[in-house]
């Protein structure tokens, strides 16, 4: 396994300044594994989702563990009348990350991010880049570092 040095998301982390800590742990097979195996509450699990808005172009939604994308008040906020999620692949080559261990710090290209507003005021784990690594970090601090937009963009998971 490579060192946590070798880790672009690990890096960026470290480049912006903000506190964090690094959170390993085996595989897990669902939001609520991983939330255990990191020892916080499922909301705090922030899922890194990247959406198309359009050719070649795409954003990092981060939104709570049990919550999914508003598309409709994803579209009004960012003013499009169609938003898709590419596929594994597509989201790998605009990341550089595989599903699952997506996240903006370290991404190959730095596209914009939208967080959700409930995660304010919470520590969140974010994917690291890999499977089974997790950053835990300040919520306002990721916001901040990320110069993420802070909007309601997310419901309740079905």
């Amino acid at each position: 396994m490579a060192s946590m040095a070798e880790n672009p998301a690990v890096a960026a982390a470290e480049a912006s300044g903000i506190a964090f800590r690094i959170v390993e742990h085996g595989p897990v097979r669902s939001l609520a594994e991983a939330a255990a195996a990191r020892g916080v509450e499922v909301p705090d699990v922030v899922k890194t989702i990247v959406v198309r808005v359009g050719d070649g172009d795409y954003r990092f939604v981060l939104v709570p563990g049990d919550r999914v994308i508003s598309w409709p008040k994803l579209r009004a906020l960012l003013g499009v009348n169609r938003l898709s999620m590419p596929d594994a692949a597509t989201a790998r080559d605009a990341t550089g990350y595989e599903r699952g261990t997506i996240t903006p710090f370290g991404s190959s290209t730095a596209w914009p991010v939208v967080a959700d507003e409930r995660i304010l005021g919470r520590e969140i784990t974010l994917g690291a880049g890999r499977h089974g690594v997790a950053l835990a970090v300040d919520a306002g601090a990721a916001i901040e570092a990320l110069g993420a937009a802070v909007a309601d963009v997310s419901e309740p998971e079905a």
